[in-house]
């Protein structure tokens, strides 16, 4: 049985919570320069780093012409075990966005068979249930995938799944190494052009998307494979505090896009590495980073609807702000009582039921055997 990283569970919590908190920020500035959270959006990144330590972690080894004969896995069965992870919840989120969209009261302009066809609707949907990008629906940000912004990173999860079941156990040091350098200098660049790494999700740069996939995964998985660990006291609780002194930096004016390069390049590294330096925890620590790294997906996944009704709703009836500030907190616990119903009561019974179904039980990797890989941001 592989050791599993607790540290690293909590910190997708602490991530994927802070996006949520990002998201609400972002409807009540009026750019991101006012937003007190402004690096946010680098969880994504962050994410991706971790997708790529916690595959290596959990299939190195287990696949290719050097797996060991007991314990090989085929190519399939790797996708099966990823879509069973990863995609009741897609579905689950689409039903939610659809139903947002259709019911949200606020909104203008998305009348279904006059602002947008029912055929259009019902073909974003079905599209969307395969994370396929698709042209933006009406009263949304022109993101690639409309119907549930975050949907663009699991996008490129889907990719760099695919990607690493396919040539990543070929993939040797040398080779290694020098994609690294590769995706970090065009990485770097692309920071530097935009000021910024908050990009790749509407349909006017979505060429960063595999920019900022690449770079952070390829990192996380070199970290997995070469075994770097970093023991530190305290780990989830630190590193967590290390996370969002990111998030929340102050912006660096014309440093700003090599501060951000920099934290993807080096400190998430070193987070990771931080991370596992130590397995199981006891105490606080492990109960905090048990709940919120179970937590983390469904939140993420599910929550930008509700982001959507909470914007229209701002910017329609114009409160006061001690009404908005109420709300605000209101919905933040209110989706995180919903994101933790739907971990109990759907998304942990159907992936049990999936792995009965698909999975042999002699091969059967238990789906909460690991913290998962990335999910991330919308306008992140």
């Amino acid at each position: 049985m592989k050791s599993h990283y607790e540290a690293l569970d909590g910190l997708r919590g602490t991530a994927a919570f802070s996006v949520f908190l990002f998201h609400i920020w972002e409807m009540l500035v009026p750019d991101l320069a006012h937003n007190p959270m402004r690096h946010t959006f680098l969880a994504v990144d962050f994410f991706f780093a971790l997708s790529g330590f916690v595959l290596g972690h959990a299939y190195d080894g287990r696949m290719g012409p050097n797996a060991d004969a007991g314990k090989r896995l085929t190519f399939g069965g790797f996708v099966t075990r990823r879509l069973i992870r990863l995609h009741p919840m897609v579905a689950l989120s689409m039903v939610v966005a659809l139903a947002g969209y259709l019911l949200d009261p606020f909104a203008n302009g998305q009348r279904i068979g006059v602002d947008i066809s029912w055929t259009a609707m019902a073909a974003t949907f079905l599209l969307s249930l395969l994370l396929v990008p698709t042209s933006p629906l009406p009263n949304t940000f022109g993101e690639t995938h409309s119907m549930n912004g975050p949907s663009w990173t699991l996008f490129q999860e889907y990719i760099a799944n695919l990607l690493y079941g396919l040539w990543g156990q070929q993939l040797g040091l040398r080779t290694h190494v020098g994609l690294c350098l590769i995706a970090a200098i065009a990485l770097t660049l692309t920071a530097l052009h935009f000021g910024d790494l908050g990009h790749g999700w509407g349909w006017s740069d979505f060429w960063v998307a595999p920019i900022r996939l690449a770079c952070p995964f390829l990192l996380g998985l070199l970290v997995s494979r070469r075994g770097f660990s970093i023991r530190i006291p305290y780990p989830f609780f630190l590193l967590s505090l290390v996370l969002l002194a990111v998030f929340c930096a102050p912006a660096m004016g014309r440093f700003n896009g090599l501060f951000e390069a920099a934290s993807v390049i080096v400190l998430f590294p070193l987070v990771l590495a931080a991370g596992a330096g130590v397995h199981t925890m006891t105490g606080w620590q492990g109960r905090a980073c048990r709940f919120v790294g179970e937590l983390s997906y469904p939140l993420y996944i599910i929550h930008y609807p509700f982001i959507y009704w909470f914007a229209h709703w701002n910017w329609s009836t114009n409160p006061d702000p001690m009404t908005r500030g109420l709300v605000a907190c209101a919905l933040y616990l209110a989706v995180i009582a919903c994101a933790y119903a739907a971990l109990r009561w759907y998304d942990k019974p159907v992936r049990a039921w999936l792995t009965r179904k698909y999975l042999t039980q002699e091969n059967a990797i238990a789906a909460d055997s690991l913290p998962e890989p990335a999910v991330t941001a919308s306008a992140a």
